[in-house]
């Protein structure tokens, strides 16, 4: 790991910790592990490309439904951003640099343009974490309009959101799920794609490892992201480090579980012993 990536991942670290964490810039740092072309230039300019989309949109347009349909006019219509199912497929899709450039993405990352390109010119807006698919959500609860950017920033209705999560649960749409999502909760979701993205593809275990690194710099993060780590260093066979890793683990869980711990401790014998 260069200075140059390590710098960035300091700069994460140190913005996951901000007070007011930028969102757009957690999501530049995180696209830069997977892209190194993208350099402290290239965070630069696409910040200025989410500058320029809103200088395009109108002046205070009204309420909630009005910005909504200015937003799904501008980047839907004009700009042609939306998603498909083959975006599921690709790495880029969850990359925001790559999003902006390609007007491609996953829904959470269409999302992402939409609530940062619409904050810059003054929309009340935030992103919503439905089950399953990210939408946007503007103006208060009583009067909050939601928009699907992976259809075009699409208005949804009442019953195109209950459809939507009970499609995701098979439950029903509570209340609760209609509230702002947090920035550090949405680069959370974000890496959580990019890990499952990596898992079915064992040759890119490389991603899977920078998610993890990255998910352990946000706070309060789940201490069984340690153990994962642990395990995705002793299968790319660095038996050592991860070895090392699993008994470290092993002494956060002893307090609570150590039957547990034991089994963790079982296995980074096992991986030490993988060198002989």
């Amino acid at each position: 790991m260069g200075p140059e990536h390590t710098d960035r991942r300091q700069q994460f670290a140190q913005e996951a910790r901000a007070e007011r964490p930028d969102l757009a810039l957690l999501c530049l740092l995180l696209a830069a592990e997977g892209d190194p072309k993208l350099d402290e230039a290239g965070i630069d300019a696409a910040q200025m490309e989410l500058d320029r989309l809103a200088g395009l949109l109108p002046f205070r347009p009204g309420g909630p439904r009005a910005w909504a349909s200015a937003l799904a006019e501008l980047l839907g219509g004009r700009c042609e951003f939306r998603g498909s199912a083959a975006d599921y497929q690709r790495l880029e899709s969850s990359l925001l640099h790559a999003v902006l450039r390609r007007r491609r993405g996953l829904p959470i990352l269409l999302s992402v343009v939409w609530t940062e390109v619409a904050r810059r010119a003054g929309a009340p807006v935030y992103g919503v974490a439905l089950p399953g698919h990210f939408v946007v959500g503007f103006g208060p609860p009583e009067d909050q309009m939601l928009a699907d950017p992976f259809d075009g920033g699409r208005v949804l209705t009442g019953t195109d959101a209950e459809l939507l999560v009970s499609g995701a649960t098979g439950g029903p749409l509570d209340a609760s799920m209609l509230l702002p999502a947090d920035p550090l909760d949405i680069v959370v979701r974000i890496l959580n794609n990019i890990r499952a993205w990596a898992a079915a593809r064992p040759e890119r275990s490389d991603v899977a490892l920078w998610a993890i690194d990255l998910s352990l710099l946000i706070p309060s993060h789940p201490a069984r992201l340690r153990h994962e780590r642990a395990q995705l260093l002793v299968q790319r066979g660095e038996f050592l480090a991860g070895a090392a890793e699993l008994e470290e683990y092993a002494a956060v869980v002893e307090a609570v579980d150590a039957k547990a711990a034991e089994r963790v401790r079982r296995d980074a014998r096992l991986a030490r012993a993988r060198l002989n």
